[in-house]
């Protein structure tokens, strides 16, 4: 079953989506998490705009892959829960964008590539299955998960309001990763979750420098 409207009307509003991912600023629903923001000495400073630069590259990236699943999902529950998550993942973009700011830093020069290469790869899990989409939204958070638990352990101790960020991104991570696969996700053989491991691996050592 596809989404209502043509095929034209869902891809005006795919277009629509990636202009605003790309675009921006973007706009939270939610305030970003409390917490001091204590001056940094410059390379605490440096360390930890490199690694929010990291995260909101993963944003958009996540920002690509939620909106080519949801173009193509069948199942309108799982349309709807990937478009919930889509929002969601746009509080941590404008989060992450706000943060680079306070540190006087920019965000990756790379956005459109991270964000058409992941909406290459959403759309490709969609056209799947939903349950292969599903599988994917899984295995991308439990890797985010990973990731970002790395990230709370190499930002510098006095940056408490980006650790606030961070610990909350990764809340919100653990439970779009909980949803999708109750919502049926299939587990993803071991070959593809190496790859998508790797893959995130080139984005995140490219985007900490780009």
């Amino acid at each position: 079953m596809r989404p209502p409207g043509t095929l034209a009307d869902q891809l005006l509003v795919a277009a629509d989506r990636s202009l605003r991912a790309l675009l921006g600023p973007a706009r939270a629903a939610r305030p970003a998490p409390e917490a001091p923001a204590a001056p940094l000495e410059e390379p605490d400073r440096r360390l930890s705009a490199a690694l929010m630069r990291v995260n909101h590259a993963g944003e958009v990236a996540a920002q690509g892959l939620y909106h080519g699943q949801a173009l193509v999902a069948r199942d309108p529950a799982t349309r709807s829960l990937l478009e919930t998550a889509a929002r969601e993942e746009t509080d941590h973009l404008a989060w992450c964008e706000q943060r680079l700011r306070e540190l006087a830093d920019h965000p990756s020069y790379l956005a459109p590539l991270w964000y058409a290469g992941s909406f290459a790869i959403g759309v490709a899990a969609g056209l799947a299955s939903d349950r292969v989409s599903l599988g994917f939204v899984a295995e991308t958070e439990r890797q985010v998960e990973r990731h970002l638990d790395t990230h709370l352990e190499q930002l510098p101790a006095a940056d408490l309001r980006s650790r606030a960020i961070v610990e909350q991104m990764r809340e919100d991570e653990v439970a779009h990763g909980q949803q999708a696969r109750e919502a049926g996700g299939a587990d993803l053989p071991r070959p593809l979750q190496d790859l998508m491991q790797a893959t995130a691996r080139v984005m995140t050592t490219t985007a900490r420098w780009i």
